[in-house]
């Protein structure tokens, strides 16, 4: 898949799960399942779940406790492989 499709795939990929108040840990599991279906998967970030920290050090954590990796991050959604 050149560059291009990639980044027209990530721009058309809805975004399948949500992080809210209760933090990374609900989604975790929910994120290592569709990633076994799936070749990408995007995530929003509520704003209730920042808590002082960052999209990017969100993605950074869930991508950790999902054996998974951070492909992009964009405001408030990351793109998870």
């Amino acid at each position: 898949m050149s560059s291009d499709d990639r980044t027209r795939k990530i721009h058309e990929l809805d975004a399948t799960l949500r992080v809210g108040k209760s933090g990374i840990d609900p989604v975790a599991d929910e994120l290592r399942n569709q990633l076994d279906n799936e070749n990408l998967v995007k995530v929003k970030f509520l704003r209730s779940s920042l808590g002082g920290t960052t999209t990017e050090e969100l993605a950074d954590e869930l991508a950790d406790q999902a054996s998974a990796t951070v492909v992009q991050t964009r405001g408030h959604t990351a793109v998870f492989e």
